[in-house]
């Protein structure tokens, strides 16, 4: 199984997230997208299987923060919006977690935290 968490490591969002896949027992790698940034591919593919709605975080202060011309934009056109989410890795909503089950042989994607939907794609 190779699965990869994608977020911020001090977000108590992703605590939950990684309690929950320790308690399942599940081996994940982390990918702190404040330190390591994320390239375009990794956001596109997730708009293109979850949609721009569940991706980007419009609660938090960084979407916020953002001038309306900005918003504008990211409203008006995808594209502008996955730049937007490569710039402000703090508006894509956490955790990302990505991967393939290997005893299911299963492709795995789930954009934010919930138990339910983790219990079902791990146990």
């Amino acid at each position: 199984m190779t699965i990869t968490i994608y977020g911020i490591k001090s977000c108590s969002t992703m605590k939950k997230a990684f309690n929950k896949l320790d308690e399942l027992g599940v081996s994940y790698e982390f990918h702190d997208y404040k330190k390591q940034g994320i390239n375009k591919e990794a956001v596109q593919r997730w708009v293109n299987e979850l949609g721009i709605d569940k991706v980007l975080n419009k609660r938090g202060t960084t979407w916020r923060k953002l001038d309306d011309s900005q918003k504008q934009a990211a409203d008006a056109s995808v594209d502008a919006a996955i730049d937007l989410l490569v710039e402000n890795t703090s508006m894509i909503k956490r955790p990302i977690v990505e991967g393939q089950l290997a005893d299911k042989n299963q492709e795995v994607l789930l954009c934010g935290f919930n138990e339910a939907e983790f219990d079902k794609a791990f146990s």
